[in-house]
């Protein structure tokens, strides 16, 4: 049996990776998010705004999970969580759950998730798969309106960050799938990796990113391509 190289394994993915399931992400179309401007669909001004649009475009998107499915990266990385001997933490950008349908057991999700909303009176979450409109009220304080997607909008704080910095600390190795290295404070993880000083790192993206001279390692091609090969090296204990 191989010996594991590595210890602690950080994986951060973005947009790119749920691109080759389908899923249409705002970057690759001219700052159109399916048809829509981002500041007229991602930020709390636009909700503020116009709140029925606001809905109405993520429960068109929460509707569209169900047309999808995860792709060959997606279940490689929930592979290499279940059978590596060592810590596997899994960060994504990506609001879907095609790395839990993949065979994720754990993914920590900086940007929210489709699939949950939050009442902004109580601050409850709940698991939701059915539209959500201004006259939903909030099971558990019965508020309405104030049920809003729980999703991580432009000018808003990430979640889960005293977590993620953690790993990134405690990494010996840092692999970015599938981003663009534009949206901070994701962008910036591979420096802060790189100020410990001993934590590989590796791009693997379609194309090389806005910090790919950050990595010291860089694949790219298709994710769904490159990340299955990765893993499996990873798990015999042979990658670099």
């Amino acid at each position: 049996m191989s010996v594991p190289r590595y210890g602690h394994i950080v994986v951060l993915s973005g947009a790119g990776l749920s691109a080759e399931s389908g899923l249409s992400t705002f970057r690759d179309n001219g700052g159109l998010w399916d048809s829509h401007r981002v500041e007229d669909v991602a930020t709390p001004e636009a909700y503020a705004r116009n709140p029925d649009l606001v809905q109405r475009f993520y429960n068109e998107r929460r509707a569209k999970l169900a047309d999808v499915q995860p792709n060959a990266a997606h279940r490689a990385l929930g592979r290499l969580q279940q059978a590596f001997d060592g810590q596997v933490t899994l960060v994504t950008q990506n609001v879907d759950d095609l790395l839990e349908r993949g065979g994720a057991r754990d993914v920590i999700h900086m940007h929210g998730e489709l699939l949950k909303v939050r009442c902004v009176p109580c601050g409850t979450v709940h698991g939701w798969r059915d539209d959500c409109t201004q006259a939903t009220r909030c099971p558990a304080c019965g508020a309405a309106p104030g049920m809003r997607p729980d999703i991580v909008w432009f000018g808003e704080m990430p979640y889960h960050l005293d977590r993620i910095y953690a790993a990134l600390g405690d990494c010996d190795l840092f692999v970015s799938i599938g981003t663009s290295g534009n949206v901070y404070p994701a962008a910036g993880f591979v420096a802060e990796v790189r100020r410990a000083g001993y934590a590989h790192t590796v791009e693997i993206n379609l194309e090389p990113s806005a910090g790919v001279s950050y990595f010291a390692e860089r694949r790219h091609g298709k994710a769904g391509e490159i990340v299955p090969d990765f893993v499996e090296s990873l798990l015999k204990g042979e990658a670099p």
